[in-house]
């Protein structure tokens, strides 16, 4: 692959770095809601866990990560749930880039990494839902890390993990366009890329089950991961399994393993009764 760049240094280039590398972080938390009000609960949990300031909050943390400026926020908390954060963000001060920002690694948790980038957004919304009759409640956070230059929106992914209690991950990365070296010639990406896992922790990979899916020649790449253990007292909102049965512990267990291998899989499965 030609990523533009050597292990030595990287490649000059013509301009600016008109590369568009965008990484979408979904994340799924699941949980069992036994009565209404169980489910309003805990809807009434996530929106104050998950609001627009915190996520606000967040999202700065992933700019300040990336040095950029943030030129403009708009946030919104809706009725009856879930809320949406937009920021606009152009470059930072520091034109050199560090050499790890080329690295195939995890990045950091909140130091300061520089870079130069512009025409940027970071987008986060939130979709808190629960099925009316079967106590399943669903909380997905969908977030966008969209930059132009030359670093990768990935070296933000380590610390999006760690900002939420997560059961399920669907992790996409692109690069669209071209940017041109000091010759002319087109670069269609400009660093190396096997797998998002790369950009992962081993505790974390180690803690999840995982699927690449990439498409190397169109730079995409995908990667599904889901929670390998599985306690049912982290699924009970408000009390503990000892309360339940054995049989109702094995009903919700079942109901709840089910519903986290449809979202992991995108496809619905036979019904459990």
């Amino acid at each position: 692959m030609n990523s533009g760049r050597t292990d030595e240094n990287h490649i000059t280039l013509h301009g600016f770095n008109n590369l568009t590398k965008t990484l979408s972080f979904n994340m799924y938390d699941i949980c069992y809601t036994k009565t209404k009000q169980e489910r309003e609960a805990y809807i009434e949990y996530i929106d104050e866990q998950y609001n627009s300031e915190r996520l606000t909050g967040i999202l700065n943390t992933v700019s300040e990560m990336i040095g950029a400026h943030v030129l403009n926020t708009a946030k919104q908390d809706y009725v009856p749930q879930g809320a949406s954060v937009t920021l606009l963000v152009s470059e930072g001060p520091v034109v050199e880039v560090p050499k790890e920002a080329f690295d195939e690694t995890p990045g950091p948790l909140p130091d300061n990494v520089v870079l130069q980038l512009d025409k940027s957004h970071i987008t986060v919304h939130t979709y808190p839902e629960y099925h009316p009759s079967e106590g399943i409640s669903t909380f997905r956070a969908d977030i966008d890390v969209s930059t132009c230059g030359e670093i990768s929106p990935l070296k933000a992914l380590h610390y999006l993990i760690r900002s939420f209690d997560t059961d399920i991950m669907t992790i996409d990365y692109r690069v669209r366009g071209f940017t041109r070296d000091i010759n002319g010639n087109k670069l269609f990406i400009d660093h190396e890329i096997t797998s998002i896992q790369n950009y992962i922790p081993g505790d974390i990979i180690s803690a999840y089950d995982m699927i690449d899916v990439n498409v190397y020649q169109e730079h995409i790449f995908h990667t599904k991961c889901k929670l390998k253990q599985f306690d049912l007292n982290n699924y009970l909102f408000g009390y503990k399994k000892d309360k339940l049965s054995t049989e109702e512990q094995d009903t919700i267990t079942a109901r709840l393993k089910e519903e986290m291998d449809e979202i992991f899989y995108g496809q619905n499965m036979s019904r459990v009764h």
